[in-house]
């Protein structure tokens, strides 16, 4: 028989699904999963020690048919190493003592572009939403314009010059509305002379008194000077736009 009342649906279990569907994918939820994920690879890190494992474990120099697959293979472990926060540094010099100057050179590049892909990429999907509402800050505000105007001038400027931790400058780039594009060529293209001078040095750590090794030293040491002259100066710049801005 007709009933004349209208009475409430019932919930559907697509409409669970759809409110548990809105509460993993907040803002906040996929910003916690980040932090869950950077978590996990720090402490993998420190349990795991996967940079001894380039630097000790790695086979026999590879050569003939076998040298191209070697560089592939430490470039993908490089980057995954790199967004597990292990220090670029000693992936370079590993790359030296493992592979010499130019194949060493190469996988280390790539692996940087990889590692700054990955980051680069968990933090514009999982933490730029979340964090954008809180840059509240004067001189945080000023970086973020910074990143967001002059992106690819900006990340040249912070790879060419070592003192901005890697995976600092990558997750403070992803919060940014810098673009893909810039944000992996300023990477590449800026990472070079300082990444050639840790694996020249890995290559000719067997001689350190050899002139190319006391030359990638120098280098490092000058660009290191250089970053924090360079710092200190950016530093008053930021913050007198923000008080201006």
């Amino acid at each position: 028989m007709f009933d004349p009342v209208p009475r409430p649906a019932a919930a559907t279990p697509e409409g669970f699904a759809v409110r548990v569907g809105r509460v993993l994918l907040a803002p906040w939820s996929r910003f916690a999963l980040l932090v869950v994920l950077l978590a996990a690879a720090g402490t993998s890190v420190l349990l795991l020690e996967p940079q001894q494992l380039i630097a000790d474990g790695w086979p026999v120099r590879l050569n003939g048919a076998t040298a191209g697959m070697g560089v592939i293979v430490f470039a993908v472990a490089y980057g995954l190493c790199t967004a597990a926060f292990v220090p670029r540094p000693l992936l370079n010099l590993a790359a030296g003592a493992l592979f010499g100057t130019q194949a060493g050179l190469a996988g280390a590049i790539a692996g940087t572009v990889i590692g700054a892909g990955i980051a680069f990429g968990l933090g514009r999907a999982l933490g730029q939403d979340a964090l954008r509402p809180l840059l509240r800050g004067r001189l945080v505000h000023a970086v973020d314009g910074q990143l967001s105007r002059h992106g690819f001038r900006s990340m040249m400027a912070a790879r060419l010059f070592p003192g901005v931790p890697f995976w600092a400058s990558n997750y403070c780039a992803a919060v940014s509305r810098m673009g893909w594009f810039p944000f992996l060529l300023a990477t590449g293209l800026g990472s070079i002379p300082n990444t050639a001078a840790y694996v020249v040095a890995g290559s000719r750590a067997s001689t350190p008194t050899s002139p190319a090794f006391l030359v990638a030293m120098g280098f490092i040491a000058l660009t290191g000077l250089a970053a924090a002259i360079v710092a200190w100066c950016k530093r008053h710049k930021l913050r007198g736009d923000s008080t201006t801005g």
